[in-house]
């Protein structure tokens, strides 16, 4: 495993201007609601816009309507919307990982029917992984595709889909093959599924505050046609690895609560810091530089094209207990009952944190997966 020292070239540095000129003039202060990182919400309109300017499929061969850019370029421009705390939500999982997953594993023809929309911000991806009584072990999925005329039938439920109840389309991971000699990974595939498709039911499981961002999607012969199924019929294992790289790696996993930080230095700008407030924020800064440069590499990595699955284990596990320890630590500072409904920014935003926050760990894998893969990659 290996982090090599990084930084933004100057062109990198130009397209970071650009970016936050862009967003200082779409979302101006007072014009939002800003929020938590990758938790935000969603806005079609928005969407086009950023796919207006070339930032969506930034990776994406023109031939689909991308751009032939870099991992790294997306890296830049992401973390400014991030930082910024600009809807995202409708595009981000299709731009972030589906639309590459399709490029690099998918039909000319689903390439054809796909990337150009989500280059346009006018198609939103969920992600079909988890399962009840799976836990984080992926390899168990209990979801099937049988055999049907045409195509396959497919049968099972899924938990923590985010955004299925808004978006258009997701990603399922499922067993089209029976198990054999005891080896979970054999028999997987991945197939494309219509989120309006009949027999699919969609149920929202709130989180604390009410909000149902995360759904569980119940598939009863819910019918894939061959054309659907994504890459090789047995290699989902494999595809759903090299997927991992793109969905843990980024700046989504180390940004959440970064803007509870920035929010606290504006309510108190002008005023004398406490040797406290200090120690906490050069904490933070310091802890957020080291796992901006981690998660860079990451980026690099993927331009020289390489599948750095371990290494954006080991950036999700340190990046999400960051955005916790991050949330802890401001709450130390500050005496306030955090509600949802307060007139303060800072309050909102600590409110949503602490309401959200306990699945930041879970999202993505939990702590204890992403140290066995990031362990066995020291080993290796």
């Amino acid at each position: 495993m290996r982090f090599a020292p990084t930084e933004l070239t100057a062109d990198e540095r130009r397209l970071q201007a650009d970016v936050r000129a862009f967003l200082a003039a779409e979302l101006p202060p007072g014009s939002y609601e800003r929020a938590l990182g990758m938790g935000a919400g969603k806005d079609k309109e928005f969407s086009k816009k950023l796919a207006a300017q070339g930032w969506l499929g930034m990776a994406l061969p023109k031939r689909y309507g991308g751009h032939d850019r870099t991992a790294v370029d997306r890296f830049v421009v992401v973390e400014e919307l991030l930082r910024h705390g600009a809807p995202v939500g409708y595009h981000w999982v299709a731009d972030r990982q589906t639309g590459s997953i399709i490029n690099r594993f998918g039909t000319e023809e689903q390439r054809e029917r796909f990337l150009p929309p989500i280059c346009r911000g006018e198609l939103g991806f969920s992600i079909g992984m988890s399962e009840p009584d799976s836990g984080s072990d992926l390899a168990s999925v209990s979801t099937r595709a049988t055999r049907a005329e045409g195509g396959w039938l497919l049968n099972g439920t899924k938990v923590w889909t985010s955004g299925a109840h808004e978006n258009d389309w997701f990603v399922v991971l499922c067993r089209t093959a029976p198990l054999e000699d005891g080896n979970k990974h054999q028999g997987l595939s991945q197939v494309l599924v219509d989120l309006t498709s009949p027999g699919l039911e969609i149920n929202g499981i709130p989180f604390l505050n009410g909000e149902a961002g995360f759904n569980e999607v119940v598939m009863n012969d819910v019918f894939v046609p061959d054309e659907l199924v994504l890459g090789e019929l047995g290699m989902g294992w494999a595809q759903n690895t090299s997927e991992l790289a793109y969905e843990r790696g980024g700046p989504d996993r180390w940004l959440s609560t970064y803007g509870i930080v920035e929010e606290f230095l504006r309510i108190n700008a002008g005023t004398q810091l406490g040797e406290r407030a200090l120690e906490m924020l050069g904490w933070a800064t310091a802890r957020w530089w080291g796992l901006r440069n981690l998660s860079l590499t990451v980026a690099r990595m993927i331009d020289d094209g390489q599948a750095p699955s371990v290494e954006s284990s080991l950036v999700k596990e340190m990046g999400t207990r960051f955005e916790q320890d991050v949330l802890q630590r401001v709450l130390d500072l500050v005496d306030l009952e955090p509600s949802p409904a307060a007139a303060s920014l800072f309050e909102r935003l600590v409110a949503a944190a602490v309401l959200t926050g306990p699945s930041f760990t879970i999202r993505g894998g939990t702590i204890e997966i992403l140290r066995s893969v990031a362990s066995k990659g020291l080993r290796a």
